[in-house]
């Protein structure tokens, strides 16, 4: 059997410590079973907005897993918890499931982004995976930032049959949306964020070199100055801080 994801803790949040192999089997798992769930993919992003948002804390800390998407929290992991951690990157766990789906006959459905992105995504995606089944791809109108449940769309995704439900309406809002409608929802739900986005290919994605060295959000920033400097500002230095604090202060 392969190992499953092992549960930890980093400033106080809920992330899980494993590779790409470990959490593909344990999302396959679940959704061959259409029992639900919600999976977080993790980056510095939203672990410093859950240090700061008890709500977005409570979801990650109920999720189905919560994996490491971003190549800082891998290194904190593995010098501030000793742990083996391996990253988890967000387009690329959706191209393995599917992958899986593939191969297995499971269906996929995809929920968020915008109507000319989604087209972009189909194709796709039916040209990488010639026999994935896809239940359905629809691009929402414009949702809270903290979406109530839906009881017509969870039917609709319901009935689709899909066990895998790809959610990219970014976070926190779709870390929001899918713990509102997990407690109906039979497909597993993963917040993707971007990807959606670098596999449709109407966002670039930074150089291999970029995203091993962790500058993967120096990259966007570039791409999107006036839009993501406050968050990259805020949250990094809150995150730096964090690591300096315990590795400085650890019984703290």
């Amino acid at each position: 059997m392969p190992e499953l994801l092992r549960r930890q803790r980093l400033f106080g949040v809920r992330i899980d410590v494993g590779d790409m192999t470990a959490a593909v089997a344990q999302v396959i798992g679940r959704a061959r079973l259409r029992a639900g769930g919600l999976v977080c993919v993790a980056n510095v992003d939203m672990l410093t907005r859950a240090t700061q948002t008890p709500r977005l804390h409570a979801v990650m800390e109920d999720a189905t897993a919560v994996v490491t998407d971003g190549v800082p929290l891998v290194w904190a992991l593995r010098r501030l918890r000793r742990e083996p951690a391996s990253r988890v990157y967000g387009p690329g766990l959706v191209l393995e499931l599917c992958e899986r789906a593939e191969a297995e006959g499971l269906s996929a459905y995809f929920y968020g982004g915008m109507p000319e992105e989604v087209s972009l995504l189909e194709a796709a995606l039916r040209q990488r995976f010639p026999r994935l089944r896809i239940a359905g791809i629809e691009s929402p109108p414009m949702l809270a930032a903290e979406p109530p449940a839906d009881p017509t769309t969870i039917e609709r995704i319901n009935a689709s049959g899909a066990h895998l439900l790809f959610v990219g309406l970014g976070c926190p809002k779709q870390e929001f949306w899918m713990a509102a409608q997990q407690p109906q929802l039979q497909p597993i739900a993963l917040g993707v964020g971007l990807a959606f986005a670098l596999i449709a290919g109407t966002k670039s994605q930074a150089p291999v070199w970029m995203r091993n060295a962790g500058l993967e959000w120096f990259y966007r920033l570039c791409q999107e100055p006036g839009r993501l400097w406050k968050r990259y500002l805020v949250g990094n230095s809150r995150f730096i801080g964090y690591c300096l604090r315990e590795w400085l202060l650890p019984h703290r």
